[in-house]
Order: C-alpha cells, then structure tokens, then sequence
C-alpha cells in the first residue's frame, strides 16, 4: 500500500470511530473483571464543547482508553444536563423571535417547546464528544430530564422532605432579576467594583411634627450615606447607634424619604458603626439581609419596590416600570435638583452577579424551599479527610473543600421556572401543603389526612416552581446506573463508587461536594470507602488565551472545537491540550501547541514510512551494532512504560505525555530508526525489523490513550494483516531495564551530538570523512557503541587511546577528550574561542553548585538524595574544567 506523502486526520477519523462503534468496544456490561467508570460530568444540553470541555474529555478518554487497555471493564457514561436557568432563556429567547410570548402560554405548551428545542439542539455537544474521540457508553446516555431521572429526583425530594432536611420558609434569596428566579448562594459571584456613595439628606420632625436640627451644629435633618438610592423608597426606619452622642437628641424623633415624603421612625441598634459613613444607617428591610434581620427585631414594616424583572413596583411610588438603574440615575437628578444630595465620592465595593445570566442580584424576601446542610455535610467532610476520597492535586484543592463545608448553609432549591423538575408538593384550598412524588400519592396523603375516602383530586395544586438544576446532577454517579430509581440493581452494584471524576475546580461545593453528601446518604448501609460516589477527584485548571485571560463567550477569545478538528485533527487539539496542562493549575491555551501536535502526527507518518521502506532491505543477518541498537531502545522503553505508569496513577498526564513524546521523537525517530538504518544496499537482520515493529506497535500503544485516531490508523499499516484494534489491544508489563544499557546509549547520543558540532564549527560538511581518537580512562565504556558512531559522524577510523593526538579538532564529552582528524585544513583559532566559551560557562555552573553545598542550611534541610545530586554535579563539572584546560593546552 503506498503511503500519502503526510498523514490526513479527517479520513482515519471518520474510519475509527464508525469502527469502534461497529464493534461496540466502548460497550460495557457488568462482568468478571475489576470495573473503572467515570461519568462524564454533564454539560448543558443546549452548550457546546469550549476549550475547558475538551481539556475534561481528553482528561478522561485517557484515563478510560488506558484502563481499557489495561485489562479493566471500562465504563464512560455521557450524558447531558437540563440547565433550568441557561434552557429556559434561551428557550424563552426563541419564543421570543417567533413573536410568542412566554407569558401567554401554559405551561404544557411551554415545555413541548423546550422538548422542541432539546430535541433540535440536545445532540451537538454529543456530536463534538465524538469527534474529539472520546470512548463513551453510547447506550448509556443519560439526561437529567429522562422519566426514570425525574423519578429519582422526586423520590429524593420526598425522602429528605420526610426527614425534616427539606423546609418551605419566606428568606431573603438572592434574586435574579434578568431570568427572574432564586439562586442559591454558590450561584453568585462577587466581583470588586469602584461605586459611588451618595450622602442624602432626609428630613427630621419630632412627635409634634416640629423641624428638629443638630443641636451642636445647628444642621438641618439627617445624612445618610448610600450606595443604592433607587431603594430610598423602601426605608421603613433610620438606625443609629444607641451610643452615638451626635444622635441622642432624636429619640421618639422620625425621617421623612426624600421624594416620597413618608413618615419613618428612628431606631436605635448597637448593629450600627459609628465611625462608618454617617453614623446613620437608612433600614430597607426588603432589599438588605442585613436589614430584614434588623426589621425582624424592631418589627419595621416592609416595603418591596422591586419587581421581579428588577422594574420599581408600585410601592416605589416614582418612577413605576422603570428599570432599577435607570431610575438610580433618574432618583439621583431629582434629589440633586431638590438640594437633597449632600455629597458624592467614589468607594470600592463588592457586588453580586449570577453566574447564570451575568446581572447584579438582587437580595429579596420570597418564599422558597430550602434543604438543611449541616447534617449531610459532615460525612461528606469526613470521607475526603479520612482519605476515603482522594483530591488531586490536594494540596491545591482540599483546603477548598473543606471550607466550603466547614461554612455550609442551607441551600435554596426551588426556581421560578417551567423547565426542570417541578416540585413534588401540593396545596389544598387551605393552605395544606402535602408532598408526594406523584399527584396520585398526594391525593392518598391529603385523604389519609383529612380522614375521608372521597374529594376532588383536581383540587390540589402543585407547586410552580422546579428544582434547582443541581439538586437532579448531585444524584448523577448514582441514578446514571438506575441506583435511586431502582436500587440494588446488577449496575449499581456492580459500577458504583465510580473509579474517578475529573471536573472543573469552580465546581467543588456546586457538584463535586454535593455528589459526596447525595451517595453518602443514600448509601449508608455500606461502609464509607463503599457509600463514597468515586474515589479520587481530579481537577483541571482553568482554560486561558496566551494573554492569561479566561476563555469565554464574551471575550470572543475560545475557539471553536469542530473548526480546531477540521485544521489541525483531533489528535492533535488533545495533544497541544494536555502537552501545555499541568496538573490542576489555570494553562495558556495557544494554537501552537495544536501545530506541535499536527508536526507530531507527521513524524509518526515519516515514522512508519521509514520502517515500511526497511522492509524491502529484509536480510538473514546480524551485526552487533544492529544488536546493542535494540538492546538499548528495549531497556529505554521499558524505563519510560514504568515512568508513564507512575505519572498516570498521580494524574500528572502532561507529564506522561511529555515522556511518551520524548521516547517517540527523540530516542525511537531521532536515535533508533538512524541506529538501524543499514547503510546504502547494506541488507537488515529480519529479527532487528521484528523487534522494531514490536517496539512502534509498544509506542502507538503508549500514545493511543492521548492520540487515539493515528495510532489505531498506524498499528494497521504498519502490520496490514491485524484483525485486532489497539484501542482494546492490552498492554504488557515493562520488562527489565538495564541501566548499563541506558548509560551507554546516552553516551553515544552524546558523542554523536558533539562530533557533529565539531564538524559544523569547523565548517566541516556532515559528509566529509573524519578520524577520531578517544582519550578515556575506561576504554571498555566505548566497545559497543563505537561501530553505530563510526557510522554516524562518518569516521574512517575510531580508536581509544591514553595520549593526547597534536594539530586535531579538541572537543570534550563527559570526563573524556576526543580529538578529531580530518584531511581538510580547519581553523584551531575557532575551536580554541569554543572551548574558552565551554570553560567559562563550566566554572560559572561549579561556581553556583558549591555556593548551594556551602550552604549550611540546604545541606541540613535537603534530602539526602538532593544533597549528593548536586555533589554529583560538582564532580562532573570539576572533570570538565580539567578535560577542557588539558584540551587548550594543546592547541
């Protein structure tokens, strides 16, 4: 078969992955062997795959491809989320276009649009996991939405509803004004933002009604000093503290709101800084928690002037319908114009955003349901402590964890929205709220209850609102195998603790630390190494351009995946993605790592080409250097399978593909397919070919987690007679390594190397015939490897010595001199700037070496094998220096 001139990933892509799915070996069923099962941690059914999506993915395609090939019963289970919030937006946004409004429809019609949408927009991001290569369960795509999920999530809601964790409370929420429902606390994020603060005068009268004035400064009224002046309308008090002599003088006093004029009384609270501002705080119980805390105590009024699009209500009294800050600039012009503004100046603040829509949150009292943390937290806590749960890298992360449940509150569930799961609660026309998973369950309860046979099932309503989206993905480990729905199944038993979850570090208490508390729960039967939902947690850092900006939308700074494939092939994207990723920490996300991934596929298409070629050159022969070639590149490679290995159980998997790239590039393409080469018309032994397709079929083995398409592609050219596939083809263990072996090849890639600089400074042409004299105190050291180095600096003539050789090229390797013969007049001046060049930066290097072993306090406190590294160095550089000056002497 004749080989493309460059390797072409669209073509193989396509080929592998219908194979794979033809031969359903991603496929998995519960049997003999030791499982590993990652879920896949599930993106917004209506999202598409951005640049930290595809750093997750890979991350796992590796972990299960190796597993797989490691003789696991490998299970990757995809799926997708329902996405309350960010669907019914987008949903919303679409009715909108068509000239619907929400609004005007029920709630049937409204979900058969969002199924609609789900349905048209759903199967994209499955598309792109695809076409990235990822190995998943395709008959176990699970979506939080599916009937036995919802089940599920309402069974939940019951059983912790039963337990007393679920209450149903009026709170101050944080509200989002744009997608108009609650959100939990860890749905906010806060950012530092340069405010104004407006210093406001309001008006003070005493029980009669008479003007009062500071009596020290003869001041009229009261200044309070705010950031938020479209709230002055729902001031129900002035609080000062009861120690603040400025304000003594105001008791049984009241303040009137600027432009409202309404009667409000002040109160004293030690709550209150007098040193802050003014020393006078104006109290809005319906838009502060701070407030509403201070209202609950003094029992003040309160008045809500905000809508729930974030319009002024009609108790703002002004400027009713119009948007919150437009009507902040509006309310500012008119106090300003009335004299009722004092002063303004800039101060720095933190301010709430929702994570979900981007606008600034509102805090507002509403009803909502809430689920009691405190208990569940603390097996949560315990697992990861006690070491049940291992976080990677925990140095980073696990202090994270434990905050955010060491300081857990209670979590608003309920959402003001159509699409999710609705709350299993019902009402009677009392008031009763009964909760069931089902209307039919209800019914039963509420008879049960009321004590009667008979009634109207239809006069029971359910509860508007659905659940927040993460209260169904916090059962994801469990209910993606049936647990909740069908306990005690073959699948649950059989996949569950899942193997490991690799997600986002922003979602630690969202997902990761509420999927602890869900299996913990509903597993407590079992032991916690057991009852845990995985076993280690793998956290990838954060996604960046070359600027060190985060990837995102707005920015227009993330790439798109399918348009990454189409250039550079999907190899190659999860090649520039892992090589730049360390473990856990943020990566700067450049296309060029995409071409040192494209550059790489085709030096493994050169690769295979060069060995196709050799075997045309297949002869019943052997020489020795063909020998220690392979007995060298063996020991290497299992050296490198034993790194790789380790690397892979600590999740440092850039490392490991550097490794594995390294072993490729450098030792296999750069040093062992030139070490075999026969020369021109020189014949190659069948066993030296046979042991170099075993060791590139190793390689392609190697890499075929990372770079899944051209290694299954490669391991069927370079063999044409295989009927297996690598993906499931199992790995063999690393075999001896002989260190001597190693030891001897890098000195030959050492020699090599710098014999062939010699000739380049010594404006000597790679083909010109050279003699070479070895200086060296152990001249056995050179046996083996002297007939592949005669070969590769083209020497005539190699020969080991004791003495110094007068008028040659003096160049120096290790502890060893070596001097270079040619019939071609060179240039002693040039080699005597060069090795002058060598012994300065070889003195600087001792230099720096035996400052740190001079150190009293590195040497106490280093360990021990660091400690006799660095004296190592000293030794080698001392034989340098000696080697270089002896070197100059005889030039």
């Amino acid at each position: 078969m004749e080989l493309s001139k460059n390797y072409i990933p669209a073509s193989a892509e396509d080929k592998w992955n219908q194979r794979w799915k033809e031969k359903q070996y991603f496929k998995s069923t519960p049997d003999e062997r030791k499982p590993f099962t990652v879920v896949i941690p599930p993106p917004n059914v209506t999202g598409v795959l951005h640049m930290g999506h595809t750093l997750n993915e890979t991350v796992q395609d590796i972990l299960v491809r190796r597993a797989r090939m490691s003789g696991y019963n490998a299970c990757w289970v995809p799926g997708s989320d329902h996405a309350s919030i960010a669907t019914e937006a987008k949903v919303v946004g679409m009715l909108k276009e068509k000239g619907v409004d929400k609004n005007t429809l029920t709630r049937e019609a409204f979900l058969k649009y969002a199924f609609e949408w789900k349905e048209k927009y759903g199967g994209i991001i499955y598309h792109q996991i695809e076409k990235l290569g990822c190995s998943v369960d395709w008959s176990r795509v699970t979506f939080t939405m599916d009937p036995d999920y919802y089940k599920a999530v309402m069974k939940v809601f019951v059983d912790l509803y039963d337990k007393g964790l679920i209450y149903r409370g009026a709170r101050m929420i944080n509200w989002d004004p744009s997608a108009k429902t609650a959100l939990s606390d860890e749905e906010v994020e806060y950012r530092d933002i340069q405010g104004k603060l407006y210093h406001i005068r309001y008006e003070l009268k005493d029980a009669r009604g008479n003007a009062i004035s500071n009596p020290q400064t003869g001041e009229k009224g009261i200044v309070i000093a705010t950031q938020r002046p479209e709230t002055i309308m729902g001031d129900t008090a002035i609080c000062v503290n009861p120690d603040d002599e400025r304000y003594a003088h105001l008791k049984n006093a009241f303040a009137y709101v600027p432009l409202i004029n309404r009667k409000i009384p002040i109160i004293f609270d030690a709550y209150v800084d007098p040193a802050f501002g003014t020393g006078a705080l104006k109290v809005t119980p319906a838009h502060d928690i701070n407030d509403y805390n201070l209202g609950l105590k003094h029992n003040l009024e309160v008045v809500d002037t905000l809508n729930e699009d974030g319009t002024l209500s009609e108790a703002a009294q002004i400027y009713i319908g119009e948007d919150r800050f437009t009507a902040r600039k509006k309310i500012i012009t008119e106090l300003t114009e009335k004299g009722a503004i004092v002063k303004e100046e800039e101060y720095t603040t933190r301010l709430g955003y929702s994570q979900r829509t981007g606008v600034v949150v509102e805090p507002r009292i509403s009803t909502q349901w809430f689920l009691k943390m405190k208990e569940l937290a603390a097996p949560a806590l315990k697992a990861v402590v006690e070491g049940d749960i291992k976080i990677h890298p925990g140095d980073k992360f696990l202090a994270t964890y434990k905050y955010w449940l060491e300081n857990v509150k209670d979590w608003c569930i309920s959402r003001q929205l159509w699409w999710g799961q609705q709350i299993p609660a019902w009402y009677d026309d009392k008031g009763n709220i009964i909760v069931a998973e089902n209307k039919d369950a209800a019914f039963e309860k509420w008879q049960s209850l009321q004590g009667t046979t008979t009634g109207n099932i239809d006069e029971l309503k359910q509860d508007e609102d659905v659940l927040d989206t993460w209260f169904s993905s916090w059962l994801w480990p469990m209910e993606v195998f049936k647990g909740i729905s069908n306990p005690g199944n073959k699948d649950i038993n059989y996949y569950y603790p899942t193997s490991v979850l690799v997600t986002g570090q922003d979602i630690i208490f969202f997902w990761v630390a509420r999927m602890v508390m869900a299996g913990m729960e509903y597993n407590k039967e079992k032991p916690p190494a057991e009852a845990i939902p995985f076993k280690d947690v793998y956290f990838t850092g954060m996604v960046r351009d070359k600027l060190g900006r985060k990837m995102s939308k707005s920015l227009g700074n993330s790439p798109d995946l399918l348009q990454l494939i189409e250039a550079y092939g999907a190899d190659a994207v999860r090649f520039g993605i892992m090589i730049s990723s360390p473990a856990g920490n943020d990566l700067l996300f450049d296309t060029a790592s995409l071409e040192q991934g494209k550059f790489f596929n085709n030096k493994l298409w050169n690769a295979l080409k060069l060995v196709k070629s050799l075997q045309q050159r297949i002869a019943d022969t052997k020489s020795e250097e063909d020998s220690f070639a392979v007995e060298w590149f063996e020991s290497r490679l299992n050296e490198a399978k034993t790194i790789v290995e380790k690397l892979i159980s600590e999740f440092r998997l850039s490392e490991a593909l550097k490794t594995i790239y390294s072993l490729i590039w450098d030792d296999f393409c750069s040093w062992y397919l030139e070490w075999i080469k026969p020369e021109q018309d020189q014949p190659l032994a069948q066993s030296v070919y046979n042991k170099t397709v075993e060791f590139f079929t190793e390689l392609l083995q190697l890499l075929h987690p990372f770079m899944p398409f051209i290694t299954e592609e490669l391991y069927h050219l370079l063999d044409e007679e295989r009927t297996d596939d690598i993906c499931v083809k199992q790995y063999t263990a690393a075999g001896e390594i002989n260190p001597s072996y190693i030891a001897e090849g890098e000195l030959l890639k050492q020699t090599i190397t710098a014999l062939r600089d010699a000739k380049v400074k010594n404006q000597l042409k790679p083909r010109d015939e050279i003699r070479v004299y070895i200086q060296t105190n152990i001249p056995e050291t050179y046996q083996r490897i002297i007939p592949i180095l005669s070969r590769q600096v083209k020497a005539s003539a190699v020969h080991v010595t004791n003495e110094a050789i007068q008028d040659c090229i003096n160049i120096v390797v290790g502890k060893d001199r070596f001097y270079v013969q040619s019939d071609i007049v060179v240039d002693s001046s040039a080699q005597k700037e060069q090795l002058q060049k060598d012994l300065e930066y070889q003195k600087g290097f001792l230099n720096s070496v035996e400052k740190k072993l001079s150190n009293e306090r590195f040497v106490q406190n280093a360990k021990p094998e660091v400690v006799e590294m660095e004296r190592k160095k000293k030794a080698d550089a001392e034989a340098k220096i000696k080697a270089i000056e002896e070197s100059l002497m005889h030039l």
